[in-house]
C-alpha cells in the first residue's frame, strides 16, 4: 500500500532530490581522495548545488499546486529543504577547501568524504523506500545506519582536532583551516541524521 496510492509524483521528485545528494558526496569523496579540488571541480559542485536548488523549488511549486499529498505538507517542506541544505554543505566544504589552498587533505578528511558519501547512500536509499508501507523495516534500517555514521563522524572529528591542537610543529593558520574544514565535513553527517529524523517522524505518523 503506498502512502499515495494515485498522486506519485512526489516520490519521483524525492527520488530526484535524493540522488542529487548521492551525486554531489560522491563527487566529494573522489575529489578529496584524489586530492583534485580545482577551481573547475569547484564549480562542478556549484553546478550541482544549483540543480539542487531547482529541484527544491520543484517540490515546493508542487506541494503549493497539489490537493493530494502523501503525507504532511510541513513534513514535505522538511524533508526537502534538509535535503538540500546537505548539498549546500557539501558544495560549502567543496569551495573551502580550494580557497584554504589545501594542498593534501589529511587521512581524517578523507575518511569524513567516506562517511558523507556512505550516510548520503542511506538518506537515498531511505527516501526511494518510503514509497511502500512494505518498506517500512527497509526504511528505519537506512535512518539508523545514518545515525550510526554521523557518530562515527564526531569521533573522527573530535580526534582530528585534538590532534592537531595538541601538535606543536603544526602552523597555527593551518590548524585553524583544518579544524573548521573538520567541522564543515562533520555537519553535512548531521544533516543527513536530520533527514533521518525526518523519515523517521513520518514513519510514525503514517504507520
Amino acid at each position: 500500500m503506498l502512502f499515495m496510492p494515485k498522486e506519485v509524483k512526489f516520490f519521483d521528485l524525492f527520488d530526484a532530490q535524493a540522488a542529487l545528494v548521492l551525486e554531489s558526496a560522491s563527487l566529494f569523496k573522489k575529489l578529496v581522495c584524489a586530492n583534485d579540488i580545482t577551481r573547475d571541480n569547484v564549480s562542478k559542485m556549484h553546478a550541482l548545488e544549483h540543480e539542487a536548488d531547482e529541484a527544491c523549488h520543484n517540490i515546493i511549486n508542487t506541494l503549493n499546486e497539489s490537493f493530494i499529498t502523501p503525507f504532511d505538507r510541513e513534513d514535505i517542506l522538511d524533508l526537502t529543504n534538509q535535503m538540500d541544505n546537505i548539498i549546500d554543505g557539501i558544495y560549502l566544504i567543496t569551495n573551502r577547501f580550494y580557497l584554504f589552498k589545501i594542498k593534501e587533505p589529511s587521512q581524517e578528511s578523507k575518511h569524513l568524504a567516506e562517511l558523507m558519501e556512505k550516510a548520503a547512500i542511506e538518506v537515498s536509499q531511505a527516501v526511494i523506500s518510503l514509497r511502500s508501507k512494505k518498506n517500512l523495516k527497509k526504511t528505519i534500517k537506512h535512518c539508523v545506519e545514518i545515525n550510526r555514521l554521523e557518530n562515527l563522524a564526531d569521533d573522527i572529528r573530535d580526534e582530528a582536532i585534538s590532534r592537531i591542537l595538541n601538535d606543536e610543529k603544526i602552523n597555527p593558520l593551518m590548524a585553524i583551516k583544518q579544524k573548521e574544514l573538520f567541522e564543515e565535513s562533520e555537519a553535512v553527517t548531521d544533516m543527513c541524521e536530520h533527514v533521518a529524523n525526518t523519515i523517521s517522524s513520518i514513519l510514525v505518523k503514517n504507520n
